[in-house]
């Protein structure tokens, strides 16, 4: 049988391509899946991904770093290895790397997940023979409520504020999750300001195309602006911090998956959380599986062991592997990259 890729200490490396898909240290060949600071690592030498992540890729990396871009479905042969990128549903650019040779396909998701994205083009299956998928919510508690109710309740929450001529302060990562929650906001309630390291995503967007409302960078108003029924989008490491004195009476709230467990925003002091995940959570990570019917299943990144365990009860041949060497972990980490700029898995 002929195998494409191997597990090694940098990451997944296909041989026969003399390549790394998502490398976790510096290499000559990366194939990255998107955008985000621990799938795209600064330091390696030549940069392959799909052309949606292009200005978000320049953005985030140095400016000395060699890129190739490819569209979605395109295929690009390296070494004999078919190489090509379909949409993953996780943010812009995100893409599942498909490999084939000599009839054998292996896809490695990088992040992903199902349903529709206003920012994004969403998940594609694809059959094939292994099928590398991440399992930051592998577990059964973790089900995603309708987008359009969450939205919906994301709005009412600003509105009640407003009467209350309170700043709302809405945290989500800043590249991805932001974008995601401002193309749902609804800027007849009132003037949408976000934190910088989120106008820089902004801008990422609508230089490739994506349409949001209006935004206005907070550090470009100066003390006579009036923040009472404003929205502010912020990434989680401003939370209490001395930034958010200048916005006076605010309320609080986080957009994430996590907040579907009971307690995780009264621990954090939120005052209200949201269940919006750029991740698939239980049923759709099954989903996924069933669609595209692999041989094989390599489960990574969070609750491996327990979804490996249970598809090989449902009859699948799966292999808990961890990566990272790590449980899940909060998509939206406090930590800093290179760049200082937040960093998130």
């Amino acid at each position: 049988m002929i195998e494409l890729l191997q597990q090694t200490n940098r990451g997944f490396y296909c041989p026969r391509g003399d390549f790394y898909v998502d490398p976790q240290r510096p290499v000559d060949r990366a194939v990255v899946t998107h955008a985000h600071t621990d799938h795209a690592r600064w330091g390696s030498r030549h940069y392959l991904a799909a052309k949606p992540s292009e200005h978000l890729l320049r953005m985030r990396m140095s400016p000395d770093a060699e890129f190739q871009f490819a569209d979605y479905g395109e295929t690009i042969t390296q070494g004999g290895v078919k190489v090509s990128f379909h949409p993953a549903g996780h943010m812009l650019g995100s893409a599942q790397v498909r490999l084939e040779y000599r009839g054998r396909v292996e896809v490695v998701t990088g992040d992903y997940k199902l349903g529709s994205d206003a920012t994004c083009e969403s998940w594609q299956p694809l059959r094939c023979h292994l099928l590398v998928t991440e399992s930051t919510f592998g577990l059964p508690i973790y089900r995603w409520p309708d987008q359009h109710s969450v939205f919906e309740s994301i709005n009412q929450w600003w509105r009640e504020n407003r009467l209350k001529e309170q700043c709302s302060i809405l945290y989500g990562y800043a590249v991805g999750k932001s974008q995601r929650i401002i193309a749902g906001l609804d800027p007849e309630i009132g003037p949408i300001f976000c934190h910088g390291a989120v106008e820089k995503g902004n801008e990422a967007y609508r230089q490739t195309g994506i349409c949001l409302p209006h935004t206005i960078q907070t550090s470009s108003t100066d003390k006579s602006q009036r923040w009472a029924g404003a929205m502010v989008v912020a990434v989680p490491s401003a939370h209490g911090t001395p930034w958010l004195k200048r916005f006076g009476k605010v309320s609080t709230a986080m957009a994430s998956g996590w907040m579907a467990i009971r307690g995780s925003r009264r621990r954090r002091s939120f005052d209200r959380g949201f269940v919006l995940s750029d991740h698939v959570d239980w049923p759709s990570l099954l989903t996924a599986v069933d669609a595209c019917d692999p041989e094989t299943v390599w489960v990574t990144h969070g609750y491996s062991a327990v979804v490996a365990r249970y598809l090989r009860e449902n009859g699948r041949n799966a292999i808990s592997i961890d990566r990272w060497q790590q449980t899940a972990i909060d998509e939206e980490d406090n930590g800093t990259d290179t760049n200082g700029e937040e960093q998130s898995q």
